[in-house]
């Protein structure tokens, strides 16, 4: 491990660790990976209120949905809310012209960056480009800081293919994705020395990638369509790059069948009623719940959490019976029956993951739904009226109009995050 890292790690305001990962397939030796700190705890805090920003990619609103659907469902107990600022076709030194205008007014504890994808302007590796990313990199996270926000700075992704919609891009595909590599070894850099935390896009994103085409060919674009945007299943890989870098362990509840056959909840479930193995449960902790979808389509959920320990890591919903009598047992949630072995049910099953037509769908969903609409006008807000004509004629009081219409937005959130009731069944084969 690189010493300077070392050194840099242990003296952060919050506990953070560097982690050597497994080495990269034989495939993806081009790639030279510094090892990334992870974080060594929850760096969230209760009422936290998070600035989610980056370029095109974060105004696609798919991966900063998520996460915001996630902290709001999984973790209601944090009361945090968030703000999304992508904007399409930026660059960090862009970003630092409307910084304190578009952010720091409003007074973030909390931001996440997701930028480098158009500033290493699609070319192999320039060591002057990488310069002026760095510089605009420490300015950044040194802004955050000096205004009293905690930065979890992210790196940039993948792209599956040369994007020739850019004009100006030259190089092959590998070249260009070791430049972007080289990129996420500076934010490494940038955090270490400026004491921030650090998300890893990039390195989830290339697996992910590489494992899709050995499972699914090389129509499976992790990196989307065009080759530089993901849609839906690199939305969720990007998302769970965030979620991990915020040091969330991912433990949404725990239901336990005792000797006695009456079941107890871990915090934020409660037992309504248990007997004959009919379990009612209250749940203001919601397991993250889009619903099914096609594994094997680039534009699906399904799809993303498929290819990364999504559910294993930040997911998990587990029943459990201390003490099973019988060798088999059927659960039933919603409408879906699964069976298991008596030395499954004593460890513990993931029901997030077995279920994902859970009872407990509809309920996220409408948490998902008052996101996504706010997060909507949270563009519109920062890049048609505070951007437009507007905001430059009376700046102040274009936030001040708009703000009253986004504060529509944040209630329906705060309405929709309501507890749930559902059934769990039990049942000795």
């Amino acid at each position: 491990m690189n010493r300077f890292l070392i050194l840099a790690v242990t003296t952060l305001a919050f506990p953070i660790c560097a982690k050597d990962l497994a080495p990269l397939p034989a495939e993806l030796s081009a790639y030279q990976l510094d090892p990334a700190p992870v974080p060594a705890g929850l760096l969230l805090k209760k009422g936290d209120r998070i600035a989610i920003c980056g370029d095109s990619i974060t105004e696609q609103k798919q991966y900063s949905v998520i996460m915001e659907s996630y902290l709001t469902a999984c973790l209601p107990e944090l009361d945090i809310t968030c703000r999304q600022y992508g904007w399409g076709g930026e660059q960090v030194g862009g970003f630092l012209g409307r910084l304190e205008s578009d952010v720091l007014r409003f007074k973030p504890t909390f931001a996440t960056s997701c930028y480098g994808m158009n500033d290493f302007r699609y070319v192999p590796y320039d060591e002057g480009i990488a310069a002026e990313y760095r510089k605009n990199e420490t300015t950044m996270v040194q802004a955050f800081k000096k205004a009293g926000a905690r930065v979890l700075l992210g790196s940039p992704g993948i792209i599956d293919t040369v994007p020739h919609w850019v004009h100006s891009a030259k190089g092959t595909k590998e070249e260009l994705n070791v430049a972007l590599s080289k990129f996420r070894n500076i934010g490494i850099q940038v955090a270490a020395a400026e004491k921030v935390a650090f998300a890893d896009v990039f390195r989830p994103m290339l697996l992910a990638d590489h494992e899709a085409e050995k499972l699914h060919g090389p129509e499976f674009l992790v990196a989307g369509k065009d080759g530089v945007h993901p849609e839906w299943a690199g939305q969720v890989v990007m998302a769970y790059a965030f979620l991990k870098g915020m040091g969330i362990d991912g433990n949404i509840g725990t239901i336990t069948i005792g000797r006695s056959g009456k079941a107890t909840a871990s915090e934020g479930h409660k037992v309504v009623s248990s007997d004959g193995g009919k379990i009612t449960i209250q749940s203001a902790k919601l397991p993250f719940s889009p619903g099914p979808g096609d594994v094997k389509n680039h534009d699906s959920i399904a799809a993303g959490l498929a290819l990364v320990p999504f559910d294993d890591e930040l997911n998990r919903f587990t029943l459990k019976i201390d003490f099973p009598e019988a060798e088999n047992y059927d659960v039933t949630w919603g409408d879906t029956t699964k069976s298991y072995t008596a030395d499954a049910l004593r460890k513990g099953v993931n029901l997030a993951k077995d279920f994902p037509n859970s009872p407990l769908v509809p309920a996220f969903k409408r948490v998902w739904d008052a996101v996504a609409a706010k997060q909507d006008y949270e563009t519109r807000q920062i890049k048609a009226l505070v951007h437009g004509p507007e905001g430059a004629a009376d700046l102040d009081g274009t936030f001040a109009v708009t703000e009253k219409a986004r504060a529509k937005f944040a209630k329906a959130i705060a309405d929709a995050k309501q507890p749930a009731e559902h059934v769990i069944t039990v049942t000795a084969k």
